[in-house]
Formats: C-alpha cells, structure tokens, sequence
C-alpha cells in the first residue's frame, strides 16, 4: 500500500525531469538554428550537382522546436513590386549574356561576313577595271588570308569564339583564291589547284573539330559554295566546278562522321543540290555534258546519303522529321534530275526502268546493312526499306506497261501486308494499303481497256487471257490478305471497333468479291462481243449477252452462299448475299423475261439471223 502512495510522487519526479531536459533541448535546438541561418547567409549554396541525402527523422521534440523557430521568425511577405520585378543578379546576368551574344559573338560574325563579301566585291572591281595584275590579285588574296589565320592563332586562347570567326573567314578566302587562280587566271595548275583544296579542306575539317563550333565550317567549308556565285560559274568548266564541290562536300562528310551539325548538312545539301539544278536548267547541253553530269549527280547523292547515315549509325542515335525529310529529299532529287538526264539522252531513255531499280536496290541493300546494326534505330530500318520499295513501285510502270504493272503491284501489296501484319511492322502495313489502291486503279484501267479498245477483239483468246489471269491474280492477293487479317494470334494495328478496323474487316471481303465478279462478268461479255464481231450479227447476241450476264450472277451469288453457309459463317455477309439474290431475281423477272420475248421473235425472223445466233453454240 505504502508503494502504491508514493508512485504519483515518482511518476511527477520523472515528468518534471524530462520537462526540464526537452527545454533544455529546446535551448539548443534554437541556438543551433540560428547559427545555421546565419552561416547561410555568409556561405553560398552547395552545388546542385553534389547529391544530398533525404532527412532524416526527427524527434517530435525537435520538430516542435523547429516549428516555434519558424513562427517566431516569418519571413516578409513580398510587395507586388517585388513579385513583377526580377531580382537584380538575374537581371544582371541577363544583361551581360545579352551583351556577349551581341558585341563578342554576333558581331564578330556579320563583321566577317561584311569582310568577305567586301573583299569579294572589291576583287571583283579590280577584275572589270584591271586595276591591278592577275598575280598581284592572288598574292593579296592569299596574303589576306595568311593575315586572318595568324590573328586567329593569337586571339584562340583568350577569345576562342572570336578566333573561330577568324579562322573561318580566312579558311573561305583561301578556297575563294585557290579557285579563281586556276579557273580564271591559270596561274596554279589543275593539280596544284586541287592539291590545295584537298589541303584546305583537310584542315578546315581538322580546325572545326578541335574549335567544336559549327561557325567554323559555316564560313570555311559551306562558305566556300558562294566563290562560284561571286566570280561567275564558267559551263565550259564544270568539271572542275563540281570536283571542287565534291572535295567541300567530303569534308562536310567528314565532320558528320564526328558531330552531327544540322546546321551545316542543312547548308551544304541545299548549296550543292542549288548549283546542280540551276547549271542543270541554264547551262547542260546534252553532248557535252552528259557523262560528267551523271557521274557527279551520283558522286553528290553518295556524298549526303552517307552523311546522313554515318554519325547516326555511329553514335546509335534516334532520327526525328528533320532526318526523314533530308533522306527523302536527297532521293529524290537525285532520282529525278537523274530521270531527266536520261530521258533527254537517246540510249539513255531505254534505261529509266534500270535507273529506277538500281535505285530501289541501293535503298533495300542499305536496309539490309541497318538491319545488321541491332542497336540502330529500328525506325531507321524502315524508313530506308520504305524508300526501297517506293522505287521498286515506281520501277514497274516506268519499265513495264499494261498488265504486268497491276500483277506486280498486288503481290508486292500482298507481300508487305503479310510481312506488316506477321512481323508488327505497321510502316510496311500502311504501304501494303497504299499498293492495293494503286493495284486496284491499275485493274480498273485493265478493264477499260479491255471493255472499250479491244472490245471483240477476235485476236484475245476466251478465259485463257491476261486480262482473265490479272484479276484472278489480284483477288488472290486481297484474299490472301483477307485470310491473315482474320487471323487473331497477329497484333492488329487498329483498335477493335475503331472506324479504320471495320474499314479493313469489310473492305478486304468486298473487295475480293467485286474483283472476282467482275473479271469473269467482263471474260463472258467479252465472249459474246468477239462472237458478234465475226459473225456480224445483230442485236441477238447482245441480248444473249445480257441474259448470260443475269444468270451468271445468279451462279456466282449461289456459290457464294454456298461457301458462306459451309466455310466462312458471317452473318453479315449473309444478310448482304440474300439482298443482292432477291435483286437479281427481281432484275431477271423484269428485264431478262422481256429480252426472250425479243430473242422468241428474232428466231421467227429471217434465216440470217437465226444462223447467227447457232454460230455461238
């Protein structure tokens, strides 16, 4: 009993021990508090870079401690003045890079860009005036530029961007004086020329790697493109116009390998691709320039198709629409100046199919190399295919014509849409699609012609024809891929339900059974058409013509209920069969009933017409 009295007296003991140990705590907690805010405001910020664990938990008693500081001591509240305005280091900040960019970097650029075009300008005066001797011209030019390079040296160190801008100038001005002594003074030979330019573009190439800043490449390499738009290109010389853009472009090919400056392909591609088209439209005559034309038209396709795919394949980056426009844009360019050239050239205009496919076996074969690359892009992949199999398209009818184009065409549909659907590839899907739009316009152009030039033709033997094979052979190919889409162990592309899915799961089947109708429709008109040319008949074998057509379709929709009812099971295509049944019918017992009152009363008439119509049987 007595323990049990004197236990509050010990649990107060105790209480009133921890109340003085937590405010001792508390004294502390806020003394050190304090001494961290003020070290804070003397010591700048850790680095954000230097990783800095989570906090760790604290007591309750401290928590409390830390709060009281924070509500002892708020921070003021921010006027609206203060809200609008930046702080004044960022203002300060803003201003001197502001300040940078425009007197140490901008400046220095359109300062170089006014030196060369002013150099360029007053070279040229001199020329018209003969001021000066040709000798005297190339030793300023060569001078100047030895000026320029020294500068740079001395300014890289302490003005690197500055020196850049140099060095570039100069590098232009040396290619600028490198080219007008051969071309327009012969005072370097053509080996000499080239040598210096090879030597030029070498170290142009090794500068702007060790610069790392696309301004040098700008003015030294791509800046180099303008010296024939400056002097005035010569058409008598456009062999060593073009080698000379040649040995610029390898150089742009050789930093590509390195770093990947948009800016610069961007530049060079439309600087190349400029000259061309315009020597092309102005100045090619077919006698003279047909072989240089070509070879170098390849030699520049070579150059960019390369340069686009080397840093890519290299450092195993990512292609964004800026990448896919480039390539598609230097294919075709290429192929259709290249079509150009050969269409206006007599042996050449035999081989527009040849030029198509090797194009289209460039493409696919360097597919084929992406595809050994596993860690390249997979997009990169199809998109090189892709272009592969657009000129293996366009091949066909450039080369063939008439019916062997629709043949090609639905077993490449067929082939991509197999290859899309088993392998997930939707790209070669979507292009499988785009094929069978172009297959079926090709047979619906079949079938004009067919229909209309060569009705009756008695050369055009029944059932086993082209015409005949072509639309068999194009319902097997939308058949074929009516029977993968049905398929559900393969990964459709759309949404089930989505508009594009029903799309796709009722435009196969119709599409195979108009295609399959109509190519032995048109075979049995065609029949009683040719009968009726060597026969000279009438108008009987045309009704003959009709009553046929009707029965036949009765037959062909027989048998499709017939397969419907065994095979396939759909609901949907019965409801579509039993409709176009009852129409027929209809049409049988309105037209066909009234056309063999009218054969009854040709049988009644003269003989002639009666051995007309024994001459089908």
């Amino acid at each position: 009993m007595e323990k049990e009295a004197n236990k509050p007296n010990e649990l107060q003991d105790r209480l009133d021990a921890l109340a003085i140990k937590q405010a001792l705590l508390a004294d502390e907690i806020a003394r050190l508090t304090k001494e961290i805010s003020q070290l804070k405001t003397v010591s700048p910020d850790p680095p954000e870079s230097e990783f800095v664990g989570p906090p760790k938990k604290q007591p309750l008693v401290v928590q409390a401690a830390i709060q009281k500081e924070a509500v002892e001591e708020p921070e003021p509240l921010a006027t609206d003045s203060q809200k609008k305005s930046p702080a004044p280091s960022a203002v300060k900040n803003l201003s001197r890079d502001l300040e940078e960019v425009i007197g140490g970097n901008l400046i220095s650029k359109i300062g170089m860009v006014a030196i060369l075009i002013g150099m360029g300008i007053g070279i040229k005066y001199a020329i018209d005036n003969d001021l000066i001797s040709p000798l005297m011209r190339i030793l300023m030019g060569y001078g100047v530029g030895a000026v320029l390079l020294l500068f740079s040296y001395r300014l890289r160190e302490k003005y690197r961007a500055f020196g850049a801008v140099l060095f570039s100038g100069a590098l232009a001005l040396l290619f600028f004086t490198s080219y007008a002594a051969h071309i327009y003074y012969a005072l370097l030979p053509q080996g000499v020329s080239f040598t210096i330019m090879v030597a030029l573009t070498i170290y142009g190439v090794v500068e702007a790697l060790r610069f790392n800043q696309p301004i040098v490449a700008h003015f030294g390499l791509v800046g180099a493109y303008a010296i024939p738009f400056l002097l005035g290109d010569d058409p008598d010389k456009i062999t060593f116009l073009f080698t000379y853009t040649a040995i610029v472009n390898l150089g742009i090919l050789s930093i590509s390998i390195w770093r990947y400056w948009k800016s610069l392909y961007h530049v060079a591609f439309a600087f190349t691709w400029l000259i061309y088209a315009s020597w092309y439209l102005f100045d090619y005559k077919e006698t003279a320039h047909f072989g240089p034309a070509f070879v170098f038209l390849v030699l520049f396709f070579g150059i960019f198709y390369l340069a686009f795919l080397a840093y890519k394949l290299i450092r195993r980056e990512n292609y964004d629409a800026s990448d896919v426009a480039m390539l598609l844009l230097n294919s075709f360019i290429f192929y259709g100046l290249g079509y150009l050239i050969l269409q206006d050239h007599e042996m050449g205009s035999h081989q527009l199919g040849l030029f198509t496919g090797l194009n289209a076996l460039v493409h696919l074969g360097v597919g084929g190399m992406v595809y050994r690359f596993r860690q390249a892009d997979r997009n990169l992949f199809y998109l090189v295919s892709g272009v592969g199999l657009i000129f293996t398209i366009i091949a066909i009818p450039v080369q063939l014509d008439g019916n062997w184009v629709t043949l090609l065409w639905g077993g490449e549909a067929a082939l991509l849409f197999w290859i899309g659907r088993t392998r997930n590839s939707p790209a070669f899907e979507w292009l499988a699609y785009g094929l069978f739009a172009l297959a079926v316009f090709s047979l619906l152009d079949d079938w004009s012609v067919y229909l209309y030039i060569h009705k009756g033709d008695p050369e055009i033997q029944p059932v086993f024809n082209i015409y005949l094979l072509t639309s068999l052979w194009v319902a097997a190919c939308v058949g074929f891929s009516m029977w993968i889409n049905r398929k559900t162990q393969y990964v459709h592309p759309f949404e089930n339900g989505s508009l594009a899915r029903q799309l796709l799961d009722y435009g196969l089947p119709v599409t195979f059974i108009l295609i399959l109708y109509l190519g032995f429709q048109l075979e049995i008109a065609h029949y009683f058409d040719q009968k009726r040319a060597l026969l000279s008949a009438g108008n009987d074998l045309a009704l003959f013509r009709e009553i046929w057509i009707v029965n036949y379709s009765l037959f062909f929709l027989t048998v499709l209920s017939l397969v419907n009812i065994r095979r396939l099971r759909s609901q949907t295509l019965s409801q579509i069969n039993l409709g176009l049944n009852v129409l027929f019918l209809l049409t049988f017992l309105a037209l066909t009933l009234v056309q063999f009152i009218a054969l009854n009363a040709i049988y009644l008439s003269p003989p002639r017409t009666i051995s007309a119509v024994s001459g089908i049987c």
